[in-house]
């Protein structure tokens, strides 16, 4: 019987693995060896063999020809990974002063090192936040994420009422141009016109006269609650 992925030591590259495991399968689907040889920029072959070994670990299931999904004891692995790296980024932003264009790296460095306790009183001395900087769900202490029924940008209808929930990019320079555009976690906006041909969308957000024009790449980025005004507090 395999021990428990959570108590177990995993090295940092098994940690990595299967992070990007769960990002790319979180849609209920399967995770490409491609794909995570691209997100990881390593060569298909080394993948390939890393593969091999989390499924003889029991932290994923390989079914040939479709791809890889994490096992349970796979999933609380990746959820503890990845609560780690929200918490450390919400704790940068909101007690360190980091601007949210700049914490993705640094709690990439941080995330491996650091114990289950520090990051426990980081999250307790934060009151326990619900959301990071991005607006993507921390799980909690227990390994459960929430899971939300959003719309991307790209795909709402003109004319809807929205509020902005997750910005899906850690690209600082995209990052920037979205604070500087007000579109962060919380705003409220309203689809007001869409080009055809994936042309870009426009908006316009609660409290300003401005409208806001988003490329068709950008607006996939922008994960959106339908309604918007009555959703739940960014903590």
């Amino acid at each position: 019987m395999h021990a428990l992925a959570h108590e177990a030591p995993l090295t940092r590259s098994v940690e990595d693995y299967l992070k990007v495991i769960y990002h790319l399968s979180s849609q209920g689907g399967f995770a490409a060896t491609s794909d995570i040889a691209a997100m990881l920029d390593l060569a298909p072959p080394s993948v390939s063999g890393m593969v091999k070994r989390l499924s003889e670990a029991g932290l994923i299931e390989h079914v040939p020809y479709r791809g890889v999904q994490l096992t349970a004891q796979g999933r609380r692995a990746a959820l503890r990974m990845i609560r780690r790296h929200r918490v450390l980024e919400t704790y940068l932003t909101q007690q360190l002063g980091y601007d949210w264009d700049g914490v993705h790296a640094e709690a990439e460095r941080m995330e491996h090192a650091v114990s289950d306790d520090l990051i426990e009183r980081m999250a307790g001395a934060l009151g326990d936040p619900r959301y990071d900087p991005h607006g993507e769900p921390i799980p909690t202490a227990a390994l459960e994420i929430e899971e939300a029924e959003l719309v991307r940008l790209s795909e709402a209808a003109v004319g809807q009422a929205l509020e902005l929930r997750e910005v899906a990019t850690q690209d600082p320079a995209r990052l920037r141009y979205l604070a500087e555009q007000g579109l962060t976690p919380g705003a409220q906006l309203v689809v007001t016109d869409r080009q055809p041909f994936n042309g870009p969308t426009t908006v316009q957000l609660r409290g300003s006269s401005a409208a806001r024009v988003v490329g068709q790449e950008l607006a996939r980025l922008l994960l959106c609650r339908p309604g918007g005004g009555d959703g739940d507090a960014r903590a």
